[in-house]
């Protein structure tokens, strides 16, 4: 069974090789210039902004855009003013929905994620319906190779959490948010890592096995990543590999 971990793949893949390359890069950027304004320019002090740093170098992102966008953080550089806001709702099939955003316009957001959820089949929840649902996560990919008994071996060493096999994608590692950069810096003298981020991890899922409901769902949720201020979406549904692979085609 996949879900929206696998979906999350898929998309990247797809967003580093197409022409949406461009709007990932603007998300990135974004993120980098918000987490050094909040942290300070040092990744070593800010663990926000080292996970920034990663993802905009796993996603093969020049170093001068991360530079520009940390001395946009700084005020050397001027640059927009964001704050961060979320927005919880449901999509089809109950699936429950988990948005984060970046804007410098609460109003305008609000309304196209709003938008989104109407056209999409789902609709907007009260603040707080859908967030305990999710757990905040740190997340490491691990290259596909090694056994499951070997990486659980690693990680636990490492101070990790969990091990979460990922089939032909490998596994995913799960650490406590501030852990993070600690145990993947562990893991990666043994082990090939990939992403490292911060994460909103489902606490239960939701099955969905209807192929119209599925489509639907993954239709909300590519429209609501294409929002400009959407930095990331987290949804806690399941899918079976072949329908989610077809769908997302």
């Amino acid at each position: 069974m996949s879900g929206h971990n696998r979906w999350s793949k898929i998309k990247r893949k797809k967003e580093a090789q197409g022409s949406a390359k461009g709007k990932l890069f603007s998300k990135l950027i974004k993120e980098i210039t918000v987490a050094t304004r909040m942290g300070g320019a040092d990744p070593a002090g800010n663990a926000r902004l080292r996970a920034a740093i990663d993802a905009a170098k796993e996603a093969n992102m020049p170093s001068e855009n991360i530079s520009r966008a940390i001395k946009k953080g700084t005020g050397e550089l001027e640059g927009a003013s964001y704050e961060e806001v979320s927005y919880e709702g449901y999509g089809p099939g109950g699936v429950a929905m988990l948005v984060e955003c970046l804007t410098d316009n609460r109003n305008r957001t609000a309304g196209d994620v709003r938008s989104c959820f109407a056209k999409g089949g789902g609709h907007l929840a009260a603040e707080g319906a859908v967030a305990w649902m999710f757990e905040k996560r740190g997340t490491i990919e691990v290259r596909p190779g090694p056994t499951e008994d070997q990486v659980m071996e690693m990680a636990i060493e490492a101070g990790a959490e969990d091990v979460v096999p990922q089939g032909a994608e490998g596994f995913e590692v799960r650490t406590h948010p501030n852990d993070l950069h600690a145990v993947a810096s562990q893991l990666e003298r043994k082990l090939r890592l990939g992403e490292k981020r911060v994460a909103f991890v489902p606490k239960s899922t939701v099955r969905v096995e209807d192929a119209e409901k599925g489509k639907s769902l993954l239709k909300l949720l590519e429209a609501l990543d294409e929002l400009d201020d959407v930095q990331s979406v987290h949804a806690n549904f399941e899918m079976e590999d072949g329908l989610l692979e077809r769908l997302s085609e």
